[in-house]
Parts: structure tokens; sequence; C-alpha cells
């Protein structure tokens, strides 16, 4: 068994319409564009697209397997040159049960496994060709669904203050919602890491993924998975969130949860991070503040340790959070050293310093190394390096 790379919460790039971007020479979120950008420029073995249930990315995957370029995988997946694209759907649940919206992402092993899903959905969305669509049908009602066409079910981004399970869905736990047996993993967002999610007992259960959620193609890779397996592929996806036949999720790589955008709780109208009990803003007055990830953990941390063996969580730093890295010298790095991940991993520092200026070479080190200082961000705002 090998090791793999594994991104699986991409978004296609739409037009208002809700039709997906057209092919064209530049760098759009097209389907092609991520499948390219995967596994020439970020390295990532398998990708996770969640506009799969979209009539037209169907009908645009059937093309390319009919053309050739791309053929179906007996173990389940898509595979696309070095790249085996996972079939996706997010979509919003808002039932009774709920307080709030929550984000969930579905995969699904084939693609008439994903028309078949595509079909059971359109009668429960209002438009069945735009992405993360709310879908009018009880969260249970919809993991049964999944379960029953050999699918994975992952609430997504949980921590996030706006459409996510505890950010937004439920007061205390899962259960209030799902049903816990019927989830095979959770991701937990730009805001938080291993440690911190570990806090809370009932997902002790679970595995942990780190994806992205790209909207953009420099995205791709926030965050992702090492996996190990026996080749990128459905199935041995599944087998690895189970870890079943010596199949696991070995490493995530992922945001410093400071650079997230929801870290700490942030006052609506002027940007202040109040003092973790204050309901009034010292700033401005404002009692409307958005409560930050790091809160919330600690509003639902229970008392005892999780004993669970974890993945090592590496804390890493995308090459566009560092000061000085523009366009062009990211294009020069990637022509000279292949994949951000080799740059941001595997390159050595008198290589780096053959290329760039000293000072960038100390940032990507320190990044390396989990040095760099870094401030904190909050209600929808990027945390920032501050230095080295």
């Amino acid at each position: 068994m090998n090791s793999y790379f594994a991104d699986l919460h991409i978004h296609i790039g739409q037009t208002k319409s809700g039709k997906p971007v057209k092919i064209t020479a530049s760098r759009s979120l097209t389907l092609e564009n991520i499948l390219v950008e995967a596994s020439e420029h970020k390295g990532i073995d398998m990708i996770g697209i969640i506009d799969c249930h979209v009539p037209e990315v169907l009908l645009t995957l059937t093309q390319l397997i009919e053309k050739g370029d791309c053929y179906e995988l007996d173990d389940g997946g898509i595979r696309f040159q070095r790249t085996t694209l996972i079939l996706g759907s997010e979509l919003e649940i808002y039932d009774d049960a709920c307080k709030g919206p929550v984000h969930v992402l579905v995969y699904m092993p084939t693609l008439e496994k994903m028309k078949q899903f595509s079909t059971w959905i359109s009668s429960r969305l209002k438009n069945i060709t735009l992405s993360s669509q709310r879908i009018y049908e009880k969260g249970k009602t919809l993991q049964q669904c999944v379960k029953d066409l050999g699918g994975l079910f992952i609430p997504a981004h949980i921590f996030t203050p706006h459409k996510s399970l505890y950010g937004s869905g439920v007061s205390v736990s899962l259960t209030e919602v799902f049903s816990p047996s019927l989830i095979d993993a959770v991701e937990l967002g730009l805001s938080s890491d291993t440690l911190m999610a570990d806090k809370i007992e009932e997902l002790h259960q679970y595995p942990f993924l780190t994806n992205s959620d790209a909207h953009s193609l420099p995205k791709i890779a926030r965050e992702y998975q090492k996996l190990l397996l026996k080749e990128p592929s459905f199935f041995e996806l599944q087998k690895a969130l189970h870890s079943k036949e010596g199949r696991a999720v070995q490493a995530n790589y992922g945001l410093n949860p400071y650079l997230g955008k929801y870290y700490e709780t942030t006052c609506e109208k002027c940007g202040l991070k109040p003092n973790f009990n204050e309901v009034k803003c010292s700033n401005c007055g404002s009692t409307r503040f958005t409560k930050g990830v790091s809160k919330r953990i600690q509003e639902l941390a229970g008392n005892r340790e999780n004993e669970k063996f974890r993945p090592p969580y590496i804390h890493q730093v995308p090459l566009q959070f560092i000061p000085g890295v523009g366009p062009k010298t990211l294009d020069k790095l990637k022509d000279l050293f292949g994949t951000e991940m080799n740059i941001l991993h595997q390159v050595s520092k008198e290589e780096l310093q053959k290329v760039v200026p000293n000072k960038l070479v100390e940032f990507i080190i320190a990044a390396r190394e989990g040095k760099l200082q870094v401030s904190s961000g909050g209600g929808g705002t990027y945390g920032k390096v501050s230095g080295v």
C-alpha cells in the first residue's frame, strides 16, 4: 500500500444561471482546470468535487469518459491522468430538528450512483443546477438514502459559525439532527484542528478530515489528508475512513487555526475581538458578535480525555499566506520545484536561497517548522502571518 494525498471538498465555478463556467484558456474553476491543478500544480492524488449532482456536470463527465479523457475505476471514482475524482455533493439541511442550516458532504462510488442520487434530490431542491443547495428533506432521511446507494455521509466544516453542525445546527449534540451510526467522518474546517475538536467526546468515534473547501484554484489544497491506500479510489477511501484492512488516515495537513476566518469571536460592527464573557463591544457598543470556533468548542468540551489514537495534525501555511509570495514568485517556484506541497515540505533551504530572497526563505522554513508568528482571524476575515 502507498500514501496518497486527498482534498475532498472542491467547488466548480458557476455562472449566475447556475451552469458551469465554460472552458477557457484562463484559470477559472472548471472541472478540467480543477483536475489539472490538482495533478500538476498541487500534487493531490484524489479530489472530491461537490457539484457532481448537477446535471450539466454529470453530462460533462459522461462526455469525458466517452472521449477517453478519463475512465471509471472498478473500485469507484473517475481517473483523470494521475488524479482520481470522487463524485460529491454538498447540501444544506434545515429541517424541524435543526436550530439553523447545516452543510453536509455526500460522496458516491460511481457515475451511475450519483445520477440516481441526483434524481432523488431533484424533487427536493429548488434548483438542481446550483451548488450547496438547501434540500427539503429530513437529515436522517438523507443519511439513509446515501447509505442505500453505498455512499459516504460527512458533516462539513462542523464548527463554522454559519451553516454548520455545531456552529448553527444543534444546541449540544449531533444526535439532535443525525443518526450517529450513519456518519462516516467529520470535516473540521479551517479554524480548528485535531487537538481542539477532540475535546468533544461524541466526536471521538469519527475520523477527522481536513479539506480546502476551495472556491478558486489557488485555494485547492489549503488543507488535505494523507491516506494509506492500495490505490486512490472510492472504496479504498471508504476503508481508510473506517480503518479497515490496514487502510487509514495517516496525517492531516491543515491551516493553523489562528489563520482561519472564524477562530475568534468578533464584533460584527467594528471587528474588535471581545474578551470571552463580554456581551457588549467595548469599542462601539454593539451586542452583535460572530461567535468564534475556539469559544464554541470551549462551550461543547467535556472533561474526559480522548484515548483514541489520532494521526498527526500538521499545521500548514499555504504559500499564498506567506508575505512576499505573489503570483510571479509562486509560478517561478513551481516551475523549478514542481508542486506546492513539495515547496512547502521538501525543498531544502539551500535550494530555495538560489531563487528567492533570504527573507522569503526564512518565512517558508519557519512555516515548515511551525515557528511563524500569526495574528488570529475572526468574523469572516483570515488571520495573517505577522513575522518569523
